[in-house]
């Protein structure tokens, strides 16, 4: 059973600057568990918006911040080549540094609406955005974090240095990863050595891995898969209702 929501954008205050964010929360007052989402390379688009409502509609209060806020406010691309080429070049332009400030700043946010439980927190991100929901996972007040097929863990960490793999035992919450197993930009060893730095790590994170390419969770793109997509969901929610 879902429930009704409410959903308005807002601006995060962070000590740079002003982040733009899209937030979904249920409609009924009450203090509810709260979950970052973070988008891929096509900023807050209707595709991020909707995993937010769908959280939602969970229970959740789901907030999605712009983090090409510095490079492109109010960006918002669709899946083509030519999209796909200038997401790409904003990608190149975030800092590992930038991004961590960024969530921090959305956490203290959180904890500030009324109708959060915000102690600890839930992410999820798509694309770039798994990447970067992976690198937040070292963030102490993030306890439940879901990553989809999240490129280049294990090579590059965003703005340069040690690949954010290497901070697999910063992590103190757990860690859900989802890939495909055809995903053209995820090579299958990489996947092995995330599976292996997390199960090192502990045993409570896990990663699934499906017949699918890379998007397989975004019914917008030509590789949504439903039935991988679906068993995913059930996954996340899992994952937030055993942690949050």
């Amino acid at each position: 059973m879902t429930i009704a929501i409410a959903t308005e954008w807002v601006k995060v205050p962070a000590p740079d600057l002003e982040i733009d964010a899209y937030v979904a929360a249920p409609s009924e007052p009450g203090h509810y568990p709260a979950v970052v989402v973070i988008q891929e390379i096509f900023g807050v688009n209707s595709h991020i918006r909707s995993v937010a409502e769908r959280l939602a509609r969970q229970g959740f209060v789901a907030i999605a911040p712009a983090i090409y806020q510095r490079t492109a406010p109010g960006i918002e691309l669709n899946y083509t080549v030519e999209d796909m080429a200038i997401g790409s070049r904003h990608k190149e332009l975030t800092t590992a540094s930038q991004l961590l400030s960024d969530i921090e700043a959305v956490i203290t946010y959180l904890r500030s609406r009324p109708d959060t439980n915000a102690e600890s927190v839930g992410t999820i991100g798509f694309c770039f955005g798994g990447h970067v929901v992976y690198l937040a996972a070292t963030l102490p007040a993030v306890q439940a974090t879901a990553s989809f097929y999240g490129a280049g863990i294990a090579t590059f960490t965003p703005g340069g240095g040690a690949a954010t793999l290497s901070r697999t035992a910063e992590i103190g919450g757990t860690v859900y990863a989802f890939y495909g197993t055809t995903d053209p930009l995820i090579p299958l060893e990489e996947i092995d050595q995330v599976e292996a730095a997390l199960t090192t790590a502990s045993d409570r994170h896990r990663v699934f891995r499906y017949a699918a390419g890379h998007g397989f969770f975004c019914d917008q793109r030509p590789d949504y898969v439903p039935a991988a997509a679906a068993d995913a969901w059930e996954k996340v929610l899992e994952l937030y209702r055993s942690t949050l």
